[in-house]
């Protein structure tokens, strides 16, 4: 049986401009992987409400999880909410769970909840909240769409609220061997061994380490003892590795 499958919906002008590196995705794929849900695709959609809009339901029909992030703040171009809502169908509002939350959270440190801090608490019809133990101020779960915030502090305490509840797979593993020979040496017989291993994902990644090329090979699976099987071919194949 495979593994559930996942998208990840970057959302901001910030990425697309390069003013911001997004560290999200590198995060979430390494967390699926160790519940067995293989993320497929990353998309990065600029602050554009019918982009969103249009993202959003095609991930949803696609896959089985779907990831956001950006776009839940407290500011005019924060619209990920309402696009959200607006892709299932549902309305829009603040909820008195969220609100009592940023109440609360306001309270204790003598800050006022402001109409601009209380767009943060506004929630789809019917969306799960999600818990942010960082600042307070909750995503949400609309269908398999969970609606996160783009800080990464926030965006990998919201993942690992999110994480528990859902039905995963089979871990993927993966070993690695350092070949220091270009790729136009090894792809012969890399591509033998891949063809006897085929129930296992092999992978070259070239780099340049003084003046000399090599590549990093990584295999891929989920069967232990596979890889390590595959791994002696590997170095019986490159003894100079």
């Amino acid at each position: 049986m495979s593994n559930p499958t996942a998208a990840m919906l970057v959302i901001g002008d910030e990425i697309l401009s390069g003013r911001t590196r997004d560290a999200n995705m590198h995060h979430l794929a390494q967390e699926l992987v160790k519940v067995g849900i293989d993320l497929k695709e990353v998309r990065v959609v600029s602050d554009d409400a019918p982009a969103i809009v249009a993202a959003v339901r095609a991930l949803s029909e696609g896959f089985d999880q779907v990831f956001t992030s950006g776009g839940i703040g407290p500011t005019h171009d924060d619209i990920t909410a309402d696009c959200i809502a607006e892709a299932f169908g549902r309305n829009i509002d603040v909820r008195d769970d969220a609100r009592a939350l940023l109440a609360k959270a306001y309270g204790a440190r003598g800050v006022e909840l402001t109409e601009a801090r209380l767009r943060m608490a506004r929630i789809p019809d019917g969306a799960a909240l999600i818990d942010n133990p960082v600042s307070t101020a909750p995503g949400f779960t609309v269908e398999n769409v969970h609606v996160m915030a783009g800080v990464p502090s926030v965006f990998q305490a919201m993942v690992a609220s999110v994480l528990p509840q859902l039905t995963g797979g089979t871990p993927l593993l993966s070993q690695a061997l350092r070949v220091m020979r270009p790729e136009s040496e090894i792809a012969g017989p890399l591509r033998d061994l891949a063809g006897v291993y085929d129930d296992l994902s092999f992978g070259s990644y070239p780099f340049q380490a003084n003046g000399v090329y090599g590549a990093q090979l990584v295999v891929r699976g989920t069967d232990g003892a596979r890889i390590d099987a595959a791994m002696i071919a590997l170095q019986e194949a490159f003894p100079d590795a």
